[in-house]
């Protein structure tokens, strides 16, 4: 606690201070709380301290100030806050400071100013709000300010009228046409109200950034509206589908679309901007099918509104085309592609697939992923674009069985395209979770490589993986010897197809030593066998 001049002031900097102090004297006029660990500033935080005139609380941790934080404040003329984290601020809470003269909001993370922020801001000589996340204001924000209002009026009117100063510099401005009011306002801003730094400059869109505001000319809002040249589009199956819309608005639409009310992936989706207020997409269907037919809807927004246009898919079939349901034709080789189907990555709530095929041509190679519940018939297809192998899949349910498929181009899935698996019960218990998914993901993957009968993780099964595996198991088991029951078998062991080995899954002993090399456990069994020989 100091005193100066006859005030008594309490300058805390820095400091460990976590709070403000229940404890200050009640005729300081002066506080000054800088660089300390002040997280908020509470309700009636200085409430029983009504001299106080000077409040500096820069280069804090301040992150919330409540409404009533400032409550019987009507002496103070000066509060700097300089350098906290505040992202908002309550502008009701100045009502009582009605002396307050000086605002330093500098260096914050403010991102919005309300219309009737400075509206009880009546006295202010001084306001700085630079160096914050400002990007769109309106200019009702400063016409509705009581200081702006009293320097339009003219000085013979017997008023004060002094000058106020005014700093919005270094804020991240996006100049599109919601800024267009404010860029016009500081562009006609009288000498009565003087701006800190009169170069605004524009940080967006990229093609205005760096700009100073009088250089640039923005035009007015208007909602989008999306056009097609063609609605009603005819392909023969099998071949690739491109479709078109254009969106008009500003600011600047988006743009997506929707099939069967589910939105497309955007990895078949692309979009060019004509100009700053037209954006053409195209939407491109590698392999058209009986499923591509139907309605596809594109869908543009922006913060006035939304508009959109339907485009209707017809397949086209005759005699010399195959029905909606066989496969368009390809070449042989094509046909008789094969494609390894993997799970290379196990997550809590998804899985990552990865596969493999020999084409001739790779680089323009693309693929459909069927995906869904086993027991539906209509699984979702989501088309993959040449040189991608890998896709994700999330959001999976708990105890579900999943049917998942890599097929070339259009065709249905065949035998060893498909991985069926199952999710754990707790998706809380990551580890039984994996273990579930990893060992009927393994069953099924030797299964694929057993002769004619055994394929059952395709989409043609018509029994489950595992029940079959088990019952095979059970069997087994009864008739296997106490010698065979001994055997040292783990899944990395086990030979593609080995019925045997495979029902040894469950074994608590294999489970321990599934993760140990292989070559080591092959090589302590090769040293025991030679050192039986010798002797």
């Amino acid at each position: 606690m100091t005193a100066l001049e006859g005030e008594r002031s309490l300058i805390c900097m820095p400091s460990s201070l976590q709070r403000i102090p229940e404890d200050i004297p009640l005729d300081v006029r002066k506080i000054r709380i800088e660089n300390s660990h002040l997280a908020e500033l509470p309700r009636g935080a200085f409430s029983r301290i009504r001299a106080l005139e000077y409040l500096w609380l820069n280069f804090n941790q301040i992150a919330l100030m409540h409404v009533k934080s400032l409550q019987h404040l009507h002496h103070l003329s000066e509060l700097r806050l300089q350098g906290n984290k505040l992202r908002s601020v309550p502008w009701t809470a100045f009502q009582e400071c009605p002396a307050l003269k000086i605002l330093d909001l500098k260096h914050n993370r403010l991102d919005v100013l309300p219309e009737y922020a400075l509206r009880y801001l009546t006295n202010l000589t001084y306001l700085d709000i630079s160096f914050n996340q400002l990007t769109v204001i309106s200019r009702d924000v400063f016409l509705n300010w009581p200081v702006y209002q009293r320097t339009q009026q003219p000085r013979d009117q017997g008023s004060s009228n002094s000058n106020a100063v005014l700093s919005l510099h270094d804020n991240p401005w996006l100049c599109d046409c919601r800024l267009k009011g404010f860029v016009q306002f500081i562009k006609s801003i009288s000498p009565r109200l003087i701006l800190m730094n009169s170069y605004l400059s524009c940080s967006g869109p990229e093609s205005r950034a760096g700009k100073f505001f009088y250089e640039v000319e923005l035009k007015s809002c208007f909602k989008p509206l999306a056009t097609a040249e063609i609605t009603n589009v005819s392909v023969p199956l099998g071949e690739e589908v491109h479709l078109f819309c254009e969106a008009k608005g500003n600011p600047t639409p988006t743009v997506w679309w929707t099939n069967g009310g589910k939105i497309i992936r955007k990895f078949n989706v692309s979009v060019t901007n004509i100009n700053e207020e037209t954006v053409k997409s195209e939407l491109v269907i590698p392999s058209a099918h009986s499923m591509t037919e139907g309605s596809y809807i594109c869908i543009t927004t922006n913060y006035l509104g939304n508009s959109s246009v339907q485009i209707l898919v017809n397949i086209l079939t005759s005699e010399t085309l195959p029905g909606p349901s066989s496969l368009s034709p390809t070449p042989l080789e094509e046909e008789n592609v094969y494609i390894d189907v993997r799970i290379a990555k196990q997550t809590v709530y998804g899985i990552t697939l990865e596969w493999y095929a020999a084409t001739q041509n790779p680089a323009e190679t693309w693929y459909t992923l069927h995906f869904g519940k086993f027991e539906d018939t209509k699984k979702e297809m989501i088309y993959i674009g040449p040189g991608v192998n890998t896709y994700s899949v999330n959001d999976l349910f708990p105890a579900t069985k999943y049917t998942v498929c890599v097929t070339l181009r259009n065709q249905p899935p065949k035998r060893g395209q498909c991985i069926i698996f199952v999710t754990g019960n707790d998706i809380s218990e990551l580890e039984q979770r994996e273990k579930l998914i990893h060992i009927i993901v393994i069953v099924c993957a030797m299964v694929l490589t057993v002769p004619a009968g055994m394929y059952a993780c395709t989409t043609e099964t018509r029994f489950s993986c595992f029940d079959k595996c088990s019952k095979f198991c059970r069997r087994q088991r009864r008739e296997k010897t106490l010698k065979t029951r001994a055997q040292d078998v783990t899944f990395d062991s086990l030979q593609t197809g080995s019925d045997a080995e495979l029902c040894n899954r469950n074994s608590k002993e294999d489970r321990r030593r599934r993760k140990k090399p292989e070559d080591k456990a092959h090589k302590v069994k090769t040293e025991h066998k030679n050192t039986d020989e010798l002797y």
